[in-house]
């Protein structure tokens, strides 16, 4: 059995290779999916979590990712707080035959989704990146969505804390990246022609109606049904997609506005199946407001390890 270490992950997964490859594998079905979730209550009221999250497309693929999350790792023991693995078998015999750094797939795939998003929605010319958020999957998402539009020249950084956006943007110069951390989010919202957020906020931090006509939204962060990165006037003036239907009842990005009637459930248009397999149209006119909702779902994470899987072995 194979164990594929980040950096092995990272090289392997490269973004024009993960793109194409998710792409592809939207061309077929969607694989069966289960997830479990353990807790164990702690004082502070912040439970040590185990979630494991199941994908079977059968003949073709079968995995499993396992996150382990203890909030007290930083201080009682300085070590990370998530850590995980993916392991792959045998869709023929159910033989474990891969192990694969869990974390460094998760930044990939999760980045990867929504380049495909953005490779189908955003502007062709888009020019302006604004980065929501400076945390650790932000210089993933900023990667693949220069990837996804080259014409990409910009790249904008906000963040609730200064410095963080400050050494981020730093980081980005250093590659040749002309990037800026900023203060005025409400400012940069108004210039930007692709809006990437990545972050927990319950509190929407996006203002639809500070946004220019064309721009894309690629909303990350907000995985559970109080969060929302994304306000009301942002999904009313939007096309809306997801890269599954069922990140709307897990995300209160869409699941808020829908039960509180802003919008009605055939506002969604549809998703990442429906779009590569040309069943609806993606941007349609320059001055679209398309919105993109990545859940990140465990057919996602599937669909990238078995294509690392493929490039590793050959098949």
């Amino acid at each position: 059995m194979k164990f594929v270490d980040a950096a092995e992950v990272h090289r392997l997964l490269d973004w024009p290779y993960a793109i194409e490859a998710l792409r592809q594998a939207h061309l077929g079905g969607l694989p069966q999916t289960g997830r479990a979730v353990l807790e164990e209550p702690r004082a502070d009221g912040q439970p040590n979590v185990l979630i494991s999250v199941s994908a079977w497309q059968p003949g073709t693929a079968l995995g499993v990712k396992l996150v382990a999350s203890f909030p007290g790792n930083v201080a009682e023991h300085a070590l990370p707080t998530v850590n995980a693995l993916y392991v792959l078998f045998d869709p023929e015999t159910g033989v474990p035959h891969a192990v694969l750094d869990g974390e460094a797939l998760i930044f990939r795939k999760t980045a990867t989704d929504s380049a495909l998003g953005s490779a189908l929605l955003s502007r062709p010319d888009a020019r302006t990146l604004l980065m929501i958020g400076a945390g650790a999957i932000a210089p993933y998402l900023i990667g693949a969505h220069r990837t996804a539009r080259p014409s990409l020249d910009t790249v904008l950084i906000w963040n609730r804390t200064v410095p963080r956006a400050e050494k981020l943007a730093e980081q980005l110069r250093q590659e040749g990246v002309r990037s800026h951390a900023i203060a005025d989010l409400d400012e940069a919202l108004g210039v930007a022609d692709i809006v990437s957020a990545a972050t927990m906020t319950e509190t929407p931090l996006i203002k639809g109606a500070l946004l220019k006509p064309g721009t894309h939204v690629d909303l990350v962060g907000a995985f559970r049904p109080t969060m929302r990165e994304a306000d009301d006037d942002t999904v009313r003036r939007a096309r809306l997609f997801c890269d599954t239907t069922d990140c709307i009842t897990r995300s209160g990005e869409l699941r808020i506005p829908l039960h509180a009637g802003i919008i009605t459930r055939d506002k969604i248009e549809g998703d990442l199946f429906d779009l590569c397999g040309g069943k609806i149209p993606g941007r349609q006119s320059g001055t679209d407001i398309t919105l993109y909702k990545n859940g990140s779902g465990g057919h996602i994470d599937l669909f990238v390890a078995s294509s690392l899987d493929r490039r590793l072995t050959g098949r």
